[in-house]
């Protein structure tokens, strides 16, 4: 089992790094989460305290720079704003036994677990969203995938396997329509090429002319849709 501990970075209050010892590390590593800031450092299981703690030290800036970097974290809850396709959208409290989408606003009716229940709709609004760009970009192309699945994945936001199985993060409702309709697109091209060539990228233009903005939106505003959190209180 890895040990994990945890150390203070100089300069930089409430900010640790936390201490992955793995077998197979040969040398010290720091990774910083773009969603969330948080600094992990991998090292072999021999490796003194003292000399991770000068590697710290020595990395402070690097450190610095990433941790700001990183997104804010944003807590869904009643009384906050969230986003969704691509809006900031309120969360309030309404009647009725699950979350809703009122199309202006989403509201919830247990506040202690506003979370867990916007995460639910969220799921929801994604499935029909992402099935139905599916089927659009499948039917221009004329190949059907094998089946969908929607999962919380951190580090891509689709997949296609050699089956034909398509997988999308959830996630994606949350950022504008066109950016949601990228990913469909480009993985429903993976249905045709199993690769990144330049087939690849011509079966997606073919499909949508326009990608190149959408998957830029991605790369520089991704890493926020990750640090919305649907944890408050009561959540499981």
């Amino acid at each position: 089992m890895t040990k994990v501990d945890t150390l203070p970075v100089p300069n930089m209050p409430g900010v640790v790094v936390h201490l992955r010892r793995v077998a197979r590390a040969r040398r010290m590593s720091l990774r910083v989460g773009r969603s969330d800031g948080a600094v992990t450092l991998t090292l072999p299981p021999r490796v003194p305290v003292a000399e991770a703690q000068a590697f710290v030290a020595q990395q402070a800036p690097w450190i610095r720079r990433h941790v700001e970097a990183a997104p804010p974290i944003l807590t869904v809850a009643v009384g906050q704003t969230m986003p969704l396709m691509g809006q900031p959208v309120p969360v309030r409290a309404g009647s009725g036994r699950a979350a809703r989408w009122t199309g202006t606003e989403v509201t919830v009716p247990d506040t202690d677990r506003a979370g867990a229940r916007v995460k639910v709709l969220l799921q929801s609004l994604a499935r029909s969203h992402i099935v139905a760009a599916v089927d659009r970009y499948a039917d221009a192309l004329g190949k059907q995938p094998a089946r969908i699945t929607l999962r919380d994945t951190r580090s891509r936001w689709g997949s296609c396997s050699s089956r034909g199985d398509l997988m999308f993060s959830w996630r994606l409702i949350m950022a504008p329509p066109e950016v949601l309709d990228y990913v469909t697109a480009h993985e429903v091209a993976h249905l045709r090429h199993m690769d990144h060539s330049p087939r690849f990228w011509a079966q997606v233009e073919a499909l949508m002319p326009d990608w190149r903005p959408r998957r830029d939106w991605l790369r520089f505003e991704g890493a926020a849709l990750h640090a919305v959190r649907f944890d408050g209180p009561g959540d499981a």
